[in-house]
Parts: C-alpha cells; structure tokens; sequence
C-alpha cells in the first residue's frame, strides 16, 4: 500500500473551523510547573505555551527535567512524583483533575513518542495485536475498519509493507521501523498534541533525518502542536519554532528559535550552543595541529589493515561483514571509522584488537602481526593497544573502587612494584583530571563524564602506543562529550597516541578526526582527510551521511550537487 497523502482515505473527515478566539488561545499551557521526587525538587518554577499546530523543544542535559516535564504534562510521574503550578490543555486545566478525568485525554487528544522504540514494544506479540490496543482508543468499533486505518496509518508514516510489519515481531523489524510504528500508534487517534522524547536518540543519522523529517510532516498534514524533548540545540534548531532551554530543573531561557539559536544570552545556553559539534566542526583545529603537539608525529603507520576480510555463518548462509578493507593510521593520529549500523565498524575493530581473526588480508600494529595468532602469544600486543569502551555505567565493574579498576590492567601485567603502581594509577588519574580524593570511591559514585574519565585513565596505565575509542562518548551529554574530547586531544598532543575512532557522529568526526574511512555494507567507499571526504564527498553514500546532518544551519561538510553520471549510476 502507498504512503497517503495528506487526510485521505478512511480518515477523512469535514475540518471545523474554529472562531478566532479559540485559535489565539495555545493549545498547550504550563505555568510556575514544580516537580518533586519524595524530598528532592526537580523541576522549578517552568512555564511555556505551546500554539495550535506549532512546534516547542524542551532542552537540556541529563538531569534538566526536561522528560519530567514531559512525564508532568501526560500524568505519568512514577508514583513518588509530586507536580504542583497549572498544566492547562486545550482550555482545560489538567494538572489538579483525577487519572479517571485524565485518562480520556493521554493517547486520544495528547499521543506520546517513547524514547527506545526497542524497549517499548511487548517482544512476544506482534505489531498487530499491540497496534489493535491504540486502536481501541478510536471511536470505530468495526475490527475490519479499525485494521485498515491502522495498515493507512503504517503507510502515511512511510512503512512500505503494513501487512507485513503488522504480522511482524518487534525483533523481526530495523530501529527506525520500530520508530516508524510508534510514531503511527501515537498518531493513530489523531491527537491534538504529540510529546516526542527523544525520538531519535537510538537511531543512526540517516534514519534519525528520516524520522524527524516524518515528524515534521506529519505535523503540518495532522495540524498536530509538537513538545520535541531533545539533548541536541542543532536537532531543536532544525525542528522546532519554539525553545526552552532547561538547566537543573529552572529554565535557562526561552523564546522564538532563530532569537535563541542565533544569539543565547544566558551563558548555559552560550556554553550549550559552544559545545554541539555541527555548530562548531573547528573547535579543537588548534589542538590536531602538529604544531601545537610535544610528541612526535608521522614516519612509518602506526597501523595497518591490508585487504582483511571476515565472514559468519548465519542461518547456513554465509554474510560478510568486512570486504577486503584496507586502511593505514599515522602514529600520533586519529583515524576514524563511520558508517550505518551493519556498515562493519564493529567487526574491523574486533579484528584489529586480535579479538576476531580475519579470513583474509593482515592487520599490524607498530609492525607486529595481529592477525593469525593466539590470545596467549597477543598478550603483550594487548599492553600497547587497548579498548575503550561505548557505555562508561555498564563497562566499569560497580563494585570495585577506581583504584582497583585502574590498577587492575598492571596487576595482570605484574609490571612495577607497589609503589611504583600506586604512582602510575596517581598519574594516570591525574592526566584525565581527576583527583586522589576519588580513588576510593565506586563507580556509582561519580557522573557519567567521571566514569568515562575513569575508563581513560584505565586504558593509560599501561602506557600503550594506540588506544581503539568505541563510541567513547556516545551515551554522555554534549558538554560532558566536549570535556573528554578536549582530554583525548591533550593525551594524544602530550603522549603521541594513535587512536582509531569508531563514531556515527559525522560532526564530533570532523572535529576530532584527522583522517576517516567511510564503510558501506562491509567496504570502504571512501578514504581520505577529514577536510577531503567532508569537504568534496565523492560517493552518493558518504554525501547522503553528511545530509542527514543535523546543522542547524552551521555548515558541518560541504555536500557538492550530485555529479551527473552518479545520477545516473545510481538510477
């Protein structure tokens, strides 16, 4: 079934103009809005208006409140919440009246896009039976119609085979499928309002231009009013007429998009804008420069990868996840990887740390074979090329101190003697910026640019020549990314590390990066600097991950118009 366009089908129905009063009154009012959590005030003094039909972005860091907000306006405070101010919808003040008197409302009239499409929907029942459940909400009792507005439903949100998603398992569909589906179960009942959090934090960049795009026009064809909940100023700019920017639970500063996202005044909101990578790709020039580096750079690679390959069996069938790759890193460099999830970043690096073994080509590292040996002879490589992982609160063991975690890599090494692996975990630390006070403390104790701080450290104490960075900062806030981004850049400056950075984030690349690979399906379709690859993208492939870029406006890579005869190659 095709993708409809605009209100046809089944839905259509007479539009009722309303008087002009009603329409200057905004649909959505939140003012002098208090969230508490037992005794601990999360959200103070907040108010907003959000106009028919328009779009407002709430945001801020971990911790602002703005998803508590979010959770205020649809009545879904954990038990332990408390909101006292006025939440006003659509003339009616919701906030005082019961879940009995509300609950017409949530679903019906306000729709709500989760976060994680993989962890909100029931993995042992079908997208059917769970889409049945929002069609309930609809005033059609018929089973037949309600099915067929949900199959329309699946295609206006760009499902190219409702029958076959709506038989479908959660398990059985990609994460933007899964946000597709929820998107059409929240607009299902043609709500007035719909409360996106964080809709496209999981997803890869095209996908996640995809989903906002679908927003966005569904939006303007539902004559829906948008509350976007969003970490991203660049998202918030591209998407939303309206922002409000939340520090601790207090707003920071408020107003139309192009005053705030121009010119803030606050400085939170200064530091926020200072620190989105698409708005500022040459934030750390200073710091790559080799002019600016105490170690040396250059000479022969660091790191070579010669015509690798690997494949797994899958269902009998044989896939293959990396295709004849090929890649050198300049000692003292960064050399990153980008590409879709399934693109093969994953795989290469697995096989570059000796954790995988490839079924062909080489892999070496400062002239030492990688490839084809065994985990007992790999243990000294393994001294001078570590891993840092994506998740810093799943990655470091919760129940030992930070000493412990730090000095654990030279006990299995038995390198130094006490003394000297007591100073060697003090100097690690300190190199990272944290301080003797915290060796003692647990991992639950510090904040997530803390732990991830930690896991720098950890990697560092044995001194190693290259350091593999896995989505190092993907699961921290924007500020906290830029402090531990400008720590690796001082580490690499002081100590002439080599990293080999895997990210989906093209603009912290272009910030962070000297040189990049672009993988498609396994291959490498494009090599070169990050100024070349960004700056004149060759290949429909890497012009598409730079367009699906959210900017805000800034220019993050220059996407040349498509070259005639890759038009027509790609037709």
């Amino acid at each position: 079934m095709a993708p409809q366009d605009g209100l046809t089908s089944t839905f259509a129905r007479a539009e009722l103009i309303a008087p002009l009063p009603l329409r200057s009154i905004p649909l959505l009012g939140v003012d002098s809005l208090s969230v508490s959590y037992g005794p601990n005030q999360v959200v103070t003094n907040v108010g907003f208006e959000l106009g028919r039909g328009e779009s407002l972005a709430l945001i801020g860091e971990s911790g602002s409140g703005k998803s508590t907000i979010a959770r205020a306006v649809l009545r879904l405070l954990p038990g332990n919440g408390r909101a006292t101010g006025r939440i006003v919808f659509d003339g009616q003040e919701v906030l005082g009246i019961s879940e009995r008197g509300f609950r017409p409302l949530r679903g019906r009239a306000i729709g709500f896009v989760p976060q994680d499409p993989a962890n909100s929907l029931n993995p042992v029942r079908t997208i059917g039976v769970q889409a049945q459940e929002a069609a309930a909400l609809l005033d059609e009792r018929v089973g037949k119609i309600r099915k067929q507005l949900i199959l329309e439903t699946f295609a206006q949100v760009g499902l190219d085979h409702p029958q076959r998603v709506y038989d479908s398992y959660p398990h059985q569909l990609s994460g933007g499928m899964l946000q597709r589906v929820l998107i059409g179960l929240a607009v299902l009942p043609r709500p007035a309002l719909l409360v996106a959090d964080e809709p496209t934090s999981a997803l890869d960049v095209t996908i996640q231009k995809r989903i906002l795009d679908l927003l966005s026009r569904l939006q303007q064809e539902l004559k829906i009013s948008l509350l976007l909940i969003t970490h991203d100023l660049a998202i918030a700019a591209e998407r939303a007429k309206s922002l409000v920017v939340l520090k601790d639970g207090v707003v920071q500063e408020a107003g139309k998009t192009a005053t705030v996202f121009a010119s803030p005044s606050s400085p939170y909101a200064r530091k926020l804008h200072a620190d989105v990578p698409a708005l500022n790709p040459d934030r750390y020039a200073g710091l790559r420069d080799p002019g600016f580096r105490k170690a040396k750079t250059g000479g022969a690679p660091k790191i070579e990868v010669r015509a690798v390959t690997k494949s797994f069996a899958v269902d009998g069938t044989r896939l293959t996840a990396v295709d004849d790759v090929s890649f050198a890193v300049a000692a003292g460099t960064t050399h990153a990887l980008v590409g879709e999830s399934g693109s093969g970043k994953t795989t290469t690096i697995r096989l570059l740390l000796g954790l995988e073994q490839p079924d062909a080509g080489t892999i070496a590292v400062a002239g030492e074979q990688i490839s084809q040996r065994s985990p007992q002879s790999l243990r000294a490589a393994w001294r001078h090329l570590q891993l840092i992982y994506q998740n810093p609160f799943t990655s470091l063991d919760p129940t030992w101190t930070i000493e412990r975690l730090v000095r654990e890599p030279l006990d299995r090494f038995e390198i130094g003697s006490r003394k000297e692996r007591d100073e060697r975990v003090h100097q690690a630390l300190a190199d990272v910026g944290l301080g003797k006070h915290l060796i003692g403390r647990r991992p639950g104790a510090l904040s997530g640019g803390q732990r991830q701080r930690v896991a720098i450290a950890r990697a560092l104490v044995l001194k190693p020549d290259v350091i593999v960075l896995d989505e190092p900062t993907s699961a921290l806030d924007v500020t906290v990314q830029a402090d531990i981004i400008e720590v690796l850049l001082s580490l690499q400056a002081d100590l002439g590390l080599t990293y080999v950075f895997v990210s989906h984030d093209l603009a912290l690349v272009r910030q962070f990066a000297h040189t990049v690979s672009v993988m498609h399906r396994g291959r490498i379709v494009e090599h070169g600097t990050v100024t070349e690859v960004f700056d004149d993208p060759r290949q429909p492939y890497t012009r598409s991950l730079l367009a699906s870029i959210p900017s805000g406006g800034a220019s993050v890579g220059h996407v040349p118009e498509p070259r005639p005869q890759l038009i027509v190659a790609a037709e």
